[in-house]
């Protein structure tokens, strides 16, 4: 029910949420820092940061001069709409803005939680193995997009781009896909026009 009430706030405010969820290390903080960096000037973005310690992100998420605000989950593994709420209520989101919700790192609780988000981005990176769709099939067929990224690291490592893309579609026959490298720049700009065309402006 609060999951439905973020919703219903995020839709009276023409606020576009996406909930991203991924395992620790697949590069979710970098992304956000490169996206935010890239298209401050173009897009309003607004962040929620989730670890179960520090505040790491966030000091990396304000450096970018966007407003974010820290989550500590302590023992627990995910995000919740109760916490994801009470964030929302410190943070003020502005209307017609982004707001990026960084799930705790963790493949298996942040996928039976939903947050109110528009849509659920699921980030993997090349050095986890092409199986983790099948290995982790609830966060996959929850999810609308998978970014696959630091395709930069395809040389050195075994990597099979396109199983990984045929077992996630056995899982979610509709999701999309985009490959990255957020530290390098590469599939950068398909990323930020998929973002963008998301984030428009609803017209009556």
């Amino acid at each position: 029910m609060l999951a439905e009430r973020n919703r219903g706030y995020f839709e009276a405010k023409n606020i576009t949420a996406l909930n991203f969820v991924s395992s620790p290390g697949a590069g979710k903080t970098t992304l956000l820092e490169k996206t935010i960096t890239a298209l401050r000037e173009e897009l309003p973005f607004f962040v929620i940061e989730g670890d179960q310690q520090t505040m790491n992100d966030a000091e990396r998420i304000d450096a970018t001069g966007a407003p974010v605000i820290q989550i500590n989950t302590g023992s627990g593994c995910h995000l919740d709409s109760v916490m994801v709420n009470s964030a929302l209520k410190q943070l003020s989101p502005d209307p017609d803005s982004l707001l990026l919700i960084e799930n705790v790192g963790n493949l298996v609780c942040p996928a039976l939680f939903d947050l109110g988000e528009a849509k659920r981005i699921v980030v993997i990176s090349v050095t986890e193995g092409d199986d983790k769709p099948i290995k982790y099939p609830t966060i996959f067929r929850n999810s609308d997009l998978c970014i696959i990224n630091k395709i930069d690291l395809l040389p050195y490592v075994e990597f099979d781009v396109e199983k990984t893309k045929e077992y996630a579609r056995r899982i979610q026959p509709n999701i999309e896909f985009l490959e990255t490298s957020a530290t390098k720049g590469d599939g950068m700009d398909a990323w930020f026009e998929w973002l963008k065309k998301l984030s428009k402006p609803q017209t009556d």
